[in-house]
Parts: structure tokens; sequence; C-alpha cells
């Protein structure tokens, strides 16, 4: 893996215990990277890191909860100690407790702001100060399709999405030129994962798990691809946006 086109390369990856983010920092570590796996399942990531190192990575696995500001802080400390530098960081960790409105389940809208934007503030704060004296870095946040257009039932969690879009946009035009950092949002349709799982609503996610059957979701393999796209990318090329859905998602 050590002379991949990500060779010497430190990737951070929130939300590394299953899905999504297991599947980035696999793919991450096959390039050649230096993967630090972040979440708060330490089991799960510690069974990951093992089959990375196997396969002749390497892996650093850290228990964190976006949530809390000073397990970011923590995280990117142990990061730097262990291998001096960050040059990308994989803000992926999100939960999707959605419910209709009418149903003023406050406590998991908040829930999902603190994970889904105040999870992605926390890692871009943690990593500024290293990646601006680096001159160099990349920061990508997994967002969502919906971040694009909301969904009955899932207006918080589409909010959350819009803000991650926002700041992805607002990071490039502060950082892009002038430090020399990039950032991409990838933008994920419906995708096969434990996600489902954490929806509120019974008959939401019931009506999702049957409108699914006989249909092709994206793996979470697909996302990692994306992310690969965009990391890979020439220094001089900012990939912004990343739009991936299904053939069969119609919305």
């Amino acid at each position: 893996m050590s002379d991949g086109p990500l060779s010497g390369k430190v990737a951070i990856v929130t939300g590394a215990s299953a899905g999504i983010g297991e599947a980035i920092a696999i793919a991450l570590a096959g390039k050649g990277a230096c993967v630090v796996l972040a979440a708060r399942r330490l089991a799960r990531m510690e069974a990951t890191a093992v089959a990375i190192a196997e396969s002749g990575g390497k892996a650093l696995v850290v228990q964190t909860d976006v949530a809390r500001q000073e397990d970011v802080e923590a995280l990117v400390k142990a990061t730097t100690d262990e291998f001096g530098r960050i040059d990308i960081v994989v803000n992926n960790a999100g939960i999707m407790p959605v419910s209709p409105m009418a149903e003023g389940r406050i406590d998991d809208w908040k829930h999902m702001v603190d994970v889904n934007i105040n999870g992605v503030l926390h890692g871009i704060a943690a990593v500024l100060p290293t990646m601006i004296e680096q001159r160099g870095g990349h920061i990508v946040n997994i967002g969502s399709v919906a971040g694009r257009r909301p969904f009955p039932g899932g207006s918080v969690y589409a909010a959350t999405k819009f803000a991650v879009r926002a700041l992805s946009w607002g990071l490039h035009l502060e950082l892009g030129a002038k430090h020399g950092i990039r950032v991409t949002d990838i933008q994920p349709g419906f995708v096969s994962t434990e996600l489902l799982d954490t929806v509120a609503n019974e008959a939401m996610r019931e009506g999702w798990a049957k409108g699914w059957e006989g249909k092709r979701p994206l793996q979470p393999e697909d996302i990692a691809h994306a992310v690969l796209y965009a990391v890979t990318a020439p220094d001089h090329v900012s990939v912004s946006e990343v739009l991936v859905r299904p053939v069969d998602q119609a919305t």
C-alpha cells in the first residue's frame, strides 16, 4: 500500500466504525494513506484497523464522539502525535432520526444538529491550524442529496445537510486560494447502511425498506470511490461537489 497515490498522506475519517466511513477508511488505506479511524464503537474500528494492517496499511484508532469538541481536539492531537501531519479529514459521522415535524421530536432535532452540523464544525476547527501551517490539506464533508432537496419527514435532517453544503462552499472561498486547502462535499443518495436503522418514525423506516425491495441502492464502497476521485485529483483541482445517486432513485 505504501506506493499508492496517497502514499505519505495522513487521513482522518469520522464515523469509521461501519458503513460509509469504514469503506472510506479502507479505500484510503488501499491507496497508501495512513488512516485514523474515529467513532464511538471501539471494537468495530479495531477490527477494521487489523484488516488494514493485514493488507499492509497503517491505521490508528481513536474513540471519538464528534458532538464533543474536546473529543475531536483529542483526535487531532493523537493524529499529529502519531504521524506529524494531517492531509485529509473526512467528516462522515452522521445520524438520521427523521420524523414528521408535527411529532415534535425536539430531542432528535437537537441531536441531528449536534452530530451533523456541530460535528462537522468541530472537525473543521480542529484540523485547520495544522492544514494552514502545512499550506495545504483536503476537507471532505459527507453531505446528502437531501442537502439539495428536502423530503417529507426529513426537514431537519435536510436542513443539517443544507448547512454542510453551505459550509463546504464557504470554506472553499475562504481557504482555497489563500491557504491551498481543498474542500469537497460528497452528496450520496440512498445508500444501504445502518443509517436507516436510526430513522425515528417506524412508518417511514418500514416504507423506505419496502420501497427499495428489488431495487439497487448504493453501497458504501460507491461513496468511497467518489471520495477517492476527489482526493486523488491533481493539487490544482478542487472537486467541490459530487452528487451520487442510485439509478433506481427517482428523486
